[in-house]
């Protein structure tokens, strides 16, 4: 009973996880973020994975699931370090993009009554693409949503990580005892099938019967 409780847990979670890391996919491309875009691939495809290990009773993928879920918590508390600019990280870098493009987030001109104008370049700033940009009026800055971004991730992943160790640790005892009880079984069957075998009665031939007689005879 627990188990099956455990299990409908632990794939409820998943299916909000898959829920939540599309939501934030979806948001990293529009802002060609790179890094959190490779990390969000690989989550999803893990999540999958422990999703199908949880409905086909599968421990060895809850095992990976559940290893993945501490790397995930790592790299977002790394994304939460990194916007909150801890330990010299800068949210001003190209980090998050491999350096490869000057893109930032998109809830920095998108988010909550944002309102974005597009300024006149001057000749010294004709590369720079934030240049060109004002974002003003905004509710909630946008490293702080990205933030919470995170911190959902974590507390989803945390979440999972415990339920996916209470379906392993379920799932070794029901089969330590599943093959305790067969081993059992099968002693016991053995046994009886020894103990009730039939004895199959010798046949004794009546040739030799047959030439004493002749021997007596002559």
């Amino acid at each position: 009973m627990g188990c099956c409780t455990g299990r409908c847990s632990l794939v409820c979670l998943c299916a909000l996880q898959l829920l939540s890391a599309l939501e934030r996919q979806i948001f990293d491309f529009l802002g060609f973020q790179w890094a959190p875009i490779l990390g969000n691939f690989l989550h999803i495809i893990v999540v999958i994975l422990g999703l199908f290990g949880t409905i086909q009773y599968r421990p060895r993928y809850i095992m990976v699931y559940t290893v993945w879920t501490a790397l995930w918590v790592t790299w977002n508390v790394f994304i939460i370090c990194f916007y909150l600019e801890v330990g010299g990280l800068s949210k001003d870098t190209d980090l998050m993009t491999f350096n490869i493009s000057v893109h930032r987030s998109w809830w920095r001109e998108h988010g909550p009554g944002c309102v974005r104008r597009v300024l006149p370049p001057s000749a010294h700033d004709m590369m720079d693409d934030y240049t060109y940009v004002s974002v003003t009026g905004c509710v909630v800055d946008f490293q702080y949503l990205e933030v919470i971004h995170s911190a959902v991730q974590i507390l989803l992943s945390l979440v999972g990580f415990v339920y996916a160790c209470y379906v392993i640790s379920i799932s070794m005892e029901e089969e330590d005892t599943f093959d305790f009880i067969g081993g059992l079984d099968a002693h016991s069957h053995y046994r009886d099938h020894v103990e009730l075998k039939p004895v199959k009665p010798v046949e004794i031939s009546n040739d030799i019967d047959s030439e004493m007689r002749l021997l007596d005879l002559s």
